[in-house]
């Protein structure tokens, strides 16, 4: 009797540890990358295998707050982080750096880096006043970039490493295989914002490769991708400036071939119709997904609503995130939308 006694009190601590055991199953080895919804910013949350973790960018500091909590949401009640090892500026517009001082109050944040701090920016009159709030959180101690630099993470037997491309409107040098679709660059107006002068990453975990270029625009794609294209196919890519049509160059588009596509938009900002007309031409792409539903555009001109996370007006939705998972071996990865949302699976192209 008390051995029957003994093995239902076994079953049951094994039954109530049960939840989290999964959980940490299912974070065993992964990489994951939170796309986070900040309503036409930008906020991407990246936790390697190692539990090291990178935060490119960090949304609106408007809205009582609201990026800067959604973030720390995610950050610590779907990634289980107690603090934030590395954030990163990719440039000086307040939707991308808006909320790193902020963050500073709910969660610890480790190294800052960015591009370097200009020290005026002619499209914000306020940049020196709100860039003292980013000087301070930082210590004054942030990072600079450049491109061919290697952000140090830890890499296990699942080899990741996270390689600067683009800085300052400067790019890695153009070697590779001839980019068959160079001849598509037709050189634009020169775009003298802190824009073209974002810092793009291109992360690799074992045969997985992903692509996000911040806001960069037309010109400096064109100078990455043409003649030659350096970066090679991707499996991810996030779609530069939100889905905007001064960028989203088809010379690097094209060249890339991502077969899944992430368009950080918001209800009327970015998701344009010349942008998705672009990725409909991508041989590969096998889904795109985005943050929002465009408003402003027809629905069967943008993805599947099946993979649109959020509906509605400007300051009405849900904030549902993505989320990408990367198998621990890099051969495959999920995507799914929400929490709870359906994964759906595929295989890193090797």
């Amino acid at each position: 009797m008390r051995s029957i006694r003994c093995l239902l009190l076994a079953a049951l601590v094994s039954f109530s540890l049960l939840p989290s055991l999964v959980q940490a199953d299912q974070k065993d080895g992964r990489l994951d990358i939170y796309f986070i919804d900040v309503e036409g910013g930008a906020a991407t949350l990246f936790v390697t295998p190692a539990g090291e973790s990178l935060l490119i960018d960090s949304g609106y500091p408007e809205y009582d707050y609201r990026d800067r909590d959604r973030i720390v949401d995610v950050a610590t009640n779907h990634a289980g982080l107690k603090q934030i090892d590395n954030a990163l500026v990719s440039h000086w517009h307040l939707d991308h750096y808006g909320n790193h001082a902020a963050l500073t109050e709910k969660i610890k944040i480790g190294t800052f880096w960015d591009r370097g701090i200009p020290d005026f920016l002619q499209e914000d009159a306020k940049f020196v006043e709100r860039v003292a709030e980013y000087r301070k959180a930082s210590q004054n101690q942030s990072k600079a970039v450049k491109p061919g630099d290697v952000l140090p993470f830890k890499s296990g037997s699942t080899p990741l490493s996270l390689k600067i491309v683009t800085a300052s409107r400067d790019v890695i040098p153009n070697n590779g295989p001839a980019n068959p679709h160079a001849k598509l660059h037709q050189e634009q107006d020169a775009d003298k914002s802190d824009n073209a002068a974002s810092v793009s990453t291109l992360l690799s975990f074992g045969d997985f490769r992903f692509l996000t270029c911040g806001d960069m625009t037309w010109n400096i794609e064109g100078k990455l991708m043409t003649p030659n294209n350096p970066i090679g196919q991707v499996d991810v890519f996030m779609v530069t400036h939100h889905g905007l049509p001064n960028s989203n160059n088809p010379a690097l588009v094209l060249a890339i071939d991502p077969v899944v596509a992430v368009m950080c938009n918001g209800p009327t900002k970015g998701g344009h119709e010349q942008t998705q007309e672009t990725l409909r031409k991508v041989k590969s792409l096998k889904d795109l997904y985005q943050l929002h539903q465009n408003v402003q555009l027809d629905l069967s001109k943008q993805a599947p609503k099946e993979n649109i996370a959020n509906f509605g007006k400007l300051g009405e939705c849900d904030g549902i995130f993505v989320k990408l998972s990367v198998a621990k071996d890099g051969k495959s990865y999920t995507v799914q939308i929400g929490p709870e949302g359906g994964k759906r699976e595929y295989k890193t192209r090797g």
